[in-house]
């Protein structure tokens, strides 16, 4: 056997492949259009990248806090910086391609977390869930980069149905945002906003109804604070009102339409102004008031600002003022009181009296002097003894004394008399002093003699008079009943009298029988009885008398 032959036999064949040269970068250049495909696809899903300013990062976490507009995932915050101040901090948002169109100015963004107010609680998903950055699209054109988020979550969101208002008050009062407005004690919007006018002489309160409440506000629709228990003591005594439970807490407005006073339907951010209360909202309009002083002698405690002024029971005004006055002639302190009274609240009797503007004031002037003439004066009276509330009232005195009147004083000062209460807490006093004078202890002592003289009179009287007076009664009883029992039908006494009246009847009988005879033969007096005819053998005989 060949020994070489055996060698080539035993090595193995082997034969590698011969690849071409360009093949060799196909692996790379695959890869390279997958990154190229990822980045295109990243490049277009991924939309415009904003800020938004918080003030602190409460909740917020780089690259899991997520962006939601309608429960939709939107964007993802991808970084949380400090501003350069250090006062707020700065989220950058990534959003997704289709959410570009919240990009735009007037879009509102907020931290959605669990918050406890007045008015409730929200944000209780987020417990499990973790804060996320609520959105709500704005209908503003402008495409904006930055943004400044809002501290609490907006009431009113954008496409809601329903219409803003703006009211005008002078005091927020408990109102605030979200707190309730009511339509006949029904929850139809909400409290909105609220801010200073720009001369900080007013608050000016935007609202939202929901549609299709909406539609019952009109151009006279008249709105008032119904926040909280609504407590006044005043000259009509105590007053308590209240919208609902809810007012009490989170405060409210209510709103209602007269019905004198209907009218078109209010436009959008219409603006009305917002009254204390239900009474002076529903109130018909006052028109021009007029300015008038009161000069008072008499102390006027419970007398404050803002009490009514009436005029024969009717409302016309109120106090606005009083200030302390000093004359030196008497040397006293009157008190000036400041009132507005309102023409108009006298109603249809308004057209038989002069105008107080224009050219007919001089008239209006002169019939006020006939007025006073006849006995027209102002008074301080209480309106509640329990309170000690006063008002004024103005009334016809009778048998006033006559007062001059000057008509060309400007303001008109009215005069005035003395309270009644007043002149009854003089009387009370006089009647006081005159009981102080009176001798009491002496009338004591005396008093107390004159009834220990009488328990002395009563001591006796109860013993041994007393005592003979029983006797005495009983000792009647006695004869009483002796009596009674003389004149009953088994007595001796009772048979003997029936005996002598029957003993009395027949003597009757006989009397009666000869005065029959005697008015016959009135001659039988003298010649006797005639003789009886002789007796017939057939007749009876007659019977033996």
């Amino acid at each position: 056997m060949n020994p070489q032959h055996s060698e080539d036999a035993a090595e193995p064949l082997i034969t590698s492949p011969r690849w071409p040269a360009a093949l060799v970068w196909l692996v790379p250049l695959l890869a390279a259009l997958l990154g190229a495909s990822i980045l295109l696809q990243s490049w277009l899903s991924t939309g415009p990248e904003i800020s938004i300013e918080f003030r602190t990062a409460n909740g917020l976490e780089a690259g899991k806090t997520p962006v939601k507009y309608k429960d939709v995932t939107v964007g993802t915050v991808s970084d949380i910086s400090l501003s350069e101040d250090g006062s707020h901090v700065i989220a950058r948002v990534a959003l997704i391609k289709n959410a570009a169109s919240l990009a735009f100015d007037g879009t509102r963004f907020w931290v959605v977390r669990p918050r406890v107010g007045a008015n409730g609680v929200s944000g209780i998903d987020t417990l499990l869930s973790g804060a996320y950055i609520g959105v709500d699209k704005g209908i503003a054109t402008k495409p904006a980069r930055h943004f400044i988020g809002l501290e609490q979550p907006p009431v009113v969101l954008g496409g809601m149905p329903g219409k803003s208002f703006v009211l005008h008050t002078d005091d927020l009062g408990s109102l605030d945002i979200g707190s309730p407005v009511y339509y006949r004690r029904i929850a139809v919007g909400r409290v909105a906003a609220y801010h200073l006018a720009p001369d900080g002489k007013d608050v000016r309160v935007q609202i939202f109804i929901d549609a299709p409440y909406d539609r019952s506000v009109s151009r006279n629709t008249r709105f008032w604070n119904a926040s909280g228990l609504d407590v006044s003591v005043n000259a009509d005594g105590f007053k308590l009102k209240t919208q609902s439970l809810s007012t009490i807490v989170a405060g409210g407005v209510a709103f209602a339409t007269p019905d004198y006073a209907p009218g078109e339907a209010a436009a959008e951010n219409a603006e009305f102004e917002l009254s204390r209360d239900q009474e002076s909202a529903m109130a018909a309009p006052d028109g021009p008031a007029h300015f008038i002083q009161l000069r008072f002698t008499q102390a006027l405690r419970g007398l404050s600002i803002g009490a009514p002024v009436k005029f024969l029971g009717m409302d016309l005004g109120r106090v606005v003022s009083m200030d302390l006055d000093y004359d030196t002639s008497r040397r006293r302190f009157p008190t000036i009181v400041g009132i507005l009274v309102y023409p108009q609240r006298l109603g249809q009797v308004r057209k038989k009296l002069p105008d107080f503007e224009g050219q007919a004031q001089q008239q209006a002037v002169a019939f006020l002097r006939s007025m006073v003439a006849q006995g027209l004066r102002a008074q301080a009276r209480s309106g509640n003894l329990l309170t000690g509330q006063l008002y004024i009232s103005l009334e016809f005195v009778a048998n006033a004394a006559p007062v001059s009147f000057d008509a060309d004083a400007r303001p008109l000062v009215l005069p005035t008399v003395e309270s009644s209460l007043d002149s009854l807490q003089d009387q009370l006093a006089s009647v006081v002093s005159k009981l102080d004078r009176l001798p009491i202890e002496s009338i004591g002592h005396h008093l107390d003699s004159t009834l220990l003289n009488l328990d002395q009179t009563l001591v006796q009287f109860n013993g041994p008079l007393l005592g003979e007076t029983t006797r005495t009664l009983q000792q009647a009883q006695r004869t009483l009943s002796s009596a009674q029992a003389m004149f009953s039908e088994d007595a001796p006494m009772q048979q003997e009298i029936g005996q002598t009246l029957q003993d009395a009847q027949r003597s009757f009988r006989s009397l009666r029988a000869l005065s029959e005879l005697l008015s016959r033969q009135p001659e039988s007096l003298l010649r006797g009885l005639p003789a009886a005819p002789p007796a017939s053998p057939h007749a009876p005989e007659a019977p033996t008398p």
